[in-house]
């Protein structure tokens, strides 16, 4: 009797254990089953609207930098793509469609066109990039606390225009600085208030031409030659998009040409303190990331500026204006 109740009491603690490793494979079951719920939840595809004013490589890898972020944080996108061309009303028109569509997060790459979604929407999140002065054009209230529907990152880094304007004065020598730009375009005009403020201080003229359309910005290039020692070609959207235009006149002339980014260096600008549009682009992404998958609010994120401004020279365009590059000007060397 003793060892039939031994037994049962061994049973009955068999039976307790394997009750008990049950309800833990249960309780594990349902984690598991939480997680993949979640993964679903991450899994949903979004969809996201793209206006851009215009196509030109610097725009065109800031766009290719802000979809890679949001590919490498794992999100589905449903992208729907606007281009302007240059045209004020075709961008007012797709920003317009991209709000009236449903999209989920807007991204405007180039200070018209965040200005044409920031005024057809106060609801849809905004991330924008390719914009110098986010706080002049109204985007954001400041670059910390933008407040709004509106958050992204800008194209100008604070040391670039002081830097080229020192680069002009002291290493080219040069006096009278020409400029091309589009008078019409907010960033600009912003960008050659800054440059006229620097070269008040070292010393150097501005020569201002203006160009309303790509088309003209030869013509007005043109206008600059017997008048000027160099040009400051800064990221104006309807000047880098006719770039070679501008580089055509000046390199027959051998008029040295500093532009605003590198992009416009590969492309044959001699010089430029800049960065990489492609990374503003994809820090853009990220904030777009925050917003989607964390469920931050624009008005959370602070606007960023460009990191790692470095100085390029294209050694192709020195060599064919006569410009000896030195080593002490810290440059990275590109052909």
């Amino acid at each position: 009797m003793k060892k039939m109740k031994k037994y049962a009491l061994l049973l009955m603690s068999v039976i307790i254990i394997l009750a008990l490793a049950a309800c833990g494979s249960k309780d594990e079951s349902s984690s598991s089953g939480t997680k993949d719920k979640n993964a679903a939840t991450d899994g949903k595809t979004y969809k996201v609207g793209i206006t851009q004013i215009v196509e030109h490589p610097s725009l065109n890898e800031a766009t290719k930098g802000f979809k890679a972020a949001l590919k490498d944080a794992g999100l589905k996108v449903d992208y729907q793509t606007k281009i302007a061309q240059g045209d004020q009303s075709v961008n007012t028109t797709a920003a317009n469609n991209l709000v009236g569509s449903g999209v989920d997060l807007i991204f405007a790459n180039s200070t018209p066109s965040a200005q044409a979604v920031a005024a057809a929407t106060t609801d849809i999140p905004i991330v924008f990039t390719s914009v110098t002065d986010a706080v002049g054009a109204e985007l954001v209230k400041s670059m910390e606390k933008p407040g709004g529907n509106v958050t992204g990152t800008v194209d100008t880094h604070p040391d670039a225009i002081p830097n080229t304007i020192k680069f002009l004065s002291e290493q080219l020598s040069a006096k009278k600085v020409g400029m091309v730009f589009n008078s019409g375009e907010q960033n600009s005009r912003a960008q050659v208030d800054g440059v006229k403020k620097e070269a008040k201080k070292a010393g150097i003229t501005i020569v201002e031409a203006s160009a309303s359309t790509s088309a003209e910005v030869k013509q007005a290039t043109e206008s600059l030659v017997g008048k000027v020692d160099a040009i400051y070609i800064i990221t104006d959207n309807t000047v880098v998009s006719a770039l070679e235009s501008v580089l055509d006149v000046a390199n027959e002339k051998k008029i040295p040409v500093m532009v605003g980014e590198l992009d416009s260096v590969k492309r044959g600008g001699l010089g430029a303190y800049g960065f990489s549009y492609y990374d503003i682009g994809y820090e853009a992404g990220q904030k777009a990331v925050e917003i989607l998958k964390d469920g931050k609010k624009p008005a959370d994120i602070p606007v960023a500026y460009p990191a790692n401004l470095k100085l390029e020279i294209n050694k192709t365009t020195a060599d064919k204006i006569g410009v000896d590059i030195k080593e002490d000007w810290k440059a990275e060397v590109v052909k």
